[in-house]
């Protein structure tokens, strides 16, 4: 065995090497497992040259060489899953579409395995070194060929998108390694398979160009960094603030976390995140916060949620923020603060604040009542107890004012006094609370006939006086008879005693239409009571329920 078969063995330690370097160095990630598998395929193309050339047995021969095609496919299928990660493309891992990416890869992989008929490789004088393909052969490298394309179109579709501001670096860096690698694998086929008749085996072709690209890889990785968004979350900011952090990428990877929260959550660099995990079940507030989050991805979302503690329940205050790059999200930013002290000083002020309020409210109440009662003196002070309408002494009052503006603004107004017809009979016949029953019963009906702006007092007994405001001595005579009317028509029910009464009042009508008096006085205003009552007393003499009008 010469020098030749060690090359490919030569260049799958060194891969194998890169292997370890990567996964010894970075911090492991979706993407960065998604290239190790990548990676490792890699390793076992050139394993595999090396391993056929190391047996004289064909049986043995064949494994490694249906070893080293399925590795291809593989490779393949690691090939474009790196490409999806990297590029962000997470759509095309659908069910349907990732049966439609990998399925051919599949089958392809199990035709080389069962190789029927030797339709993918039959050996040359009974061994695989020297070796012949089928059309299974040629399907394979046309597979491999559309996973290119595949890949290809996926890292177009990522530079023309708006993630291109972001990726464009690393996707051509990654795009210069597999540019590499298939210009050696399509050069080896060419060279070793196509015109193999013509030229002499040129060994380690393919591993090479594997080699290389793996180099512009690592590359990317390390100097270009381009799997690392860490750099935009400070590390010595997470490592000494008390708040706790946590930091995703876009695909919800764990990318960083610091002390102040490790202690409280199951996570590691390289987790996928589920913030449903962490929130308490029974918060009212958990719906409301996890459709934000979903939903609104570039906008920063905060609540604050009640957890069971040892002794008593923590405030956590959590705010979700996007991480942007030129005006791109690349991850989230996810901060959670005990506010379980600050929470217990607010409700402390609240309670506080709550029995200030009590006091407050007690005081107030007070002042209410007393308010309520004033109102309620005051009320009596102007209404009669029986009847509930104002007393004389009010209306007395309020003429005083009526009169000086009537006679300023010559405003006509009249004055009615009436004295229900024979009570102190109805007092002998059915006795004093009867009696009262009628007075009450009278004083409802002569309120159903007034206006609202009439003003009904008791002037005395069974007397009543009614100012009139703005009233001429036409619609006064109206009022009066309107009065009367609903007096007389007024039936009341005598308690225990099956029969019914109506009464009829006698009333005096005072118009004043004209205003010779320059300074009314009180003595005017006594005049004016002098003359409805001579006019009542008219009434009552000519023979009650009647009007007896006069007019000044």
């Amino acid at each position: 065995m010469g020098l030749i078969p060690w090359i490919d063995l030569a260049l799958c330690l060194l891969l194998f090497v890169l292997f370890v370097y990567v996964f010894a160095s970075v911090t492991i990630t979706n993407l960065h497992k998604a290239y190790l598998v990548f990676h490792f395929s890699m390793m076992l193309w050139p394993f595999c040259q090396f391993a056929i050339k190391t047996t004289d047995n064909p049986r043995f021969q064949l494994f490694y060489v249906k070893l080293a095609f399925v590795d291809t496919s593989l490779l393949a299928i690691g090939w474009l899953l790196f490409t999806i990660f990297l590029t962000g493309h997470s759509s095309f891992l659908r069910r349907k579409i990732s049966l439609l990416l990998f399925i051919p890869a599949l089958l392809v992989a199990l035709g080389v395995i069962f190789n029927p008929n030797g339709w993918f490789v039959q050996p040359v004088y009974g061994t695989y070194i020297q070796r012949t393909y089928g059309p299974l052969f040629w399907f394979h490298i046309t597979m491999l060929i559309a996973y290119v394309v595949v890949s290809l179109y996926i890292m177009y579709l990522a530079l023309v998108s708006d993630k291109a501001l972001r990726i464009k670096k690393q996707i051509k860096r990654v795009l210069q390694g597999i540019m590499v690698m298939t210009a050696f694998i399509l050069s080896d086929i060419i060279l070793n398979v196509g015109l193999s008749r013509f030229l002499p085996v040129i060994p380690g072709f393919t591993s090479f160009g594997i080699l290389l690209s793996a180099v512009f890889f690592i590359i990317a990785i390390h100097r270009d960094k381009v799997f690392d968004i860490v750099t935009i979350a400070h590390q010595d900011i997470f490592d000494t603030i008390a708040i706790g952090i946590l930091v995703i990428d876009d695909n919800d990877t764990v990318i960083e976390i610091n002390h102040s929260l490790l202690p409280y959550v199951q996570l590691k660099l390289g987790d996928r995140f589920h913030i449903e995990a962490i929130l308490p079940k029974n918060s009212d507030k958990r719906e409301l916060f996890l459709e934000s989050y979903r939903n609104q991805p570039l906008e920063r979302t905060e609540t604050e949620l009640i957890y069971e503690g040892n002794l008593m329940p923590v405030h956590v205050n959590i705010q979700v923020a996007p991480i942007m790059v030129s005006g791109l999200r690349v991850g989230r930013i996810i901060t959670f603060q005990d506010r379980s002290e600050l929470r217990r000083l607010i409700d402390e002020t609240s309670n506080q604040n709550q029995i200030l309020q009590v006091r407050n409210q007690s005081l107030i109440g007070i002042q209410t009542e007393l308010f309520q009662t004033n109102q309620k003196l005051e009320q009596m002070a102007i209404t009669d107890s029986l009847t509930g309408c104002y007393n004389r002494h009010y209306l007395t009052q309020q003429l005083e004012q009526e009169v000086m503006k009537n006679m300023n603004f010559q405003i006509p107004f009249a004055i009615l006094l009436l004295d229900i017809d024979y009570f102190k009979l109805v007092n002998d016949s059915y006795g004093h609370l009867v009696g009262d029953e009628v007075i009450c019963s009278t004083v409802e009906a002569i309120k159903l006939a007034l206006r609202r702006t009439d003003i009904l007092a008791r002037y005395g007994g069974e007397e009543f006086i009614i100012y009139l405001p703005n009233t001429n001595q036409t619609q006064a005579t109206i009022l009066a008879e309107r009065v009367k009317s609903a007096v007389e028509s007024n039936k009341m029910i005598i308690p225990n005693i099956a029969t019914s009464i109506s009464i009829t009042i006698s009333m005096g009508l005072l118009s004043i239409t004209t205003f010779a008096v320059e300074n009314p006085q009180n003595s005017y205003l006594n005049e004016l009571y002098e003359s409805v009552d001579k006019a009542l007393y008219q009434a009552k003499k000519e023979g009650r329920n009647r009007i007896v009008s006069i007019s000044k």
